[in-house]
């Protein structure tokens, strides 16, 4: 998440910069309930071609034959209801590339969040997603005429079929689980990004996720292939006004990283407690090539985000830095998934979690590396800080490891901030609350400065905004 102008920050609520809405505008509306007749509509509506609807339809069919998952948050899940959500809104108009053709409350809203100011000062391009479709979208010129594709995935399934085609739902199957399935039948919106060979993007590209109406269901897809000897950062936020009834958001997101190429993607989430956030997200990494998954999970009833790469290439790498905050009514599932397909691969897992009142936060994560392989390189560590007595952290590492010729290593910590920390504090000055944020941030300061500048500063400021209220 970006931040907001310093203008507006007074007008907004100190409990959650984020909870605002729009009276609901659309032009389309698929009605609530999920069945053919919906895939059909939103087929309709978006003019997919003939292989995108069979694509929908059965992944629908895959959707509906898959049970919820029973092994875990389960008491989370038992209570969605796929029938009262909304899967497509739209007012029906395509992306605008200029920012004063923005319908003036989509632009207010994004304005109100810092958006397009950010991309003025350091943003190579933007997309901003307002309910199921991009309402904004740029990319500056000099990338365009190195070859660089930024667009909304519907544009680029049209426009770059060749590109994007082929590794279209190739990363992560439309079976690999019930809400990949669900979002590969409903898919709206999200990034398409093409970097060609040897072209290095200096500055990041970002996207941001908007929910506005209420029981609705955001089901943006994001494919970005980086060819071969490219780099490229994305940065995502997201956000939604708290509803009294559930939101759904359901992402999934494709990375492909060629020989020798560099993909970073940076997520800041500060969804409200009333949002469930089941995300699918993955990068298969080539021969010396890199994915990089920087996450920060903030708010939402739920979520169960796993970043995950496949190191598909010899000397390809992959790392994972998460930073999750849970608080009361709150439960952080995330983790990692590293699978060792090559010799000489190297991952990095580094999570930190933070709970707070009656907040649950929980890391979850896999590391496989098969027998026939040699060379390879795990580490692993999942760092918890308990904020209150009845917080709770879990952490359940599989980690397996075949053959001889591999190191890895693995570290897991569980503290509580101190009495004497806070008390010593206080003695100088501090409240009771600025102490525990000061305690809180040094314990994620290593993580965040791997976020870029912007974005570590709005870290600090969602993190001090979530200890308030939150000690005694």
């Amino acid at each position: 998440m970006v931040n907001a102008p310093e203008s507006d920050i007074a007008d907004i609520k100190v409990d959650s910069i984020g909870d605002f809405t729009f009276p609901e505008r659309n032009t389309f509306d698929a009605g609530r309930g999920l069945s053919a007749k919906t895939v059909d509509y939103i087929c309709d509506v978006k003019q997919d071609p003939e292989w995108i609807r069979e694509f929908r339809h059965k992944a629908l069919e895959i959707f509906n034959s898959k049970p919820m998952p029973t092994h875990w948050a389960t008491k989370d899940l038992e209570s969605i209801h796929f029938d009262e959500f909304r899967y497509y809104l739209s007012d029906g108009q395509k992306p605008k590339r200029s920012w004063d053709e923005v319908p003036d409350d989509v632009k207010k809203t994004f304005e109100r969040l810092g958006i397009p100011e950010q991309e003025r000062k350091f943003l190579a391009g933007v997309e901003a997603q307002y309910d199921s479709e991009a309402a904004y979208s740029n990319v500056k010129k000099v990338l365009e005429d190195q070859g660089v594709i930024f667009v909304n995935s519907t544009e680029g399934l049209h426009k770059y079929p060749e590109i994007f085609k082929p590794w279209f739902g190739k990363v992560i199957p439309t079976a690999d689980n019930k809400f990949s399935a669900l979002n590969s039948a409903v898919f709206s919106g999200g990034s398409f990004i093409y970097v060609p060979k040897g072209v290095k993007v200096s500055h990041p590209l970002q996207a941001y996720f908007r929910i506005n109406s209420e029981q609705f269901g955001q089901f943006e897809r994001t494919l970005i292939i980086a060819d071969e000897g490219s780099e490229v950062m994305y940065m995502e936020g997201c956000t939604a006004p708290k509803f009294e009834t559930s939101t759904l958001h359901s992402a999934v997101v494709e990375l492909v990283a060629m020989k020798g190429a560099k993909i970073q993607y940076v997520t800041v989430q500060n969804w409200s407690s009333n949002v469930f956030n089941l995300v699918t997200k993955r990068g298969i990494a080539h021969e010396d090539a890199e994915v990089r998954w920087i996450d920060c999970n903030i708010g939402s009833r739920l979520t169960m985000k796993y970043p995950g790469v496949i190191m598909k290439g010899r000397r390809a790498r992959g790392e994972v830095i998460s930073i999750a905050l849970a608080n009361t009514g709150q439960h952080q599932d995330t983790g990692a998934k590293m699978i060792h397909l090559a010799d000489e691969t190297t991952s990095n897992v580094i999570s930190k979690s933070i709970s707070i009142g009656e907040g649950r936060s929980t890391y979850r994560g896999q590391v496989h590396i098969p027998k026939h392989l040699k060379g390879c390189k795990n580490n692993t560590e999942c760092d918890a800080l308990l904020i209150n007595s009845n917080s709770r952290t879990d952490t359940y590492p599989a980690i397996s490891v075949k053959g001889n010729q591999h190191a890895t290593q693995h570290e897991a910590s569980v503290s509580q901030v101190s009495e004497e920390q806070i008390f010593y504090m206080r003695q100088r000055g501090l409240t009771e609350a600025e102490a525990m944020s000061l305690s809180v941030n040094g314990f994620i300061n290593d993580l965040v400065r791997e976020f870029p500048m912007e974005y570590s500063v709005e870290l600090k400021r969602l993190i001090d905004l979530e200890m308030e209220g939150s000690v005694g």
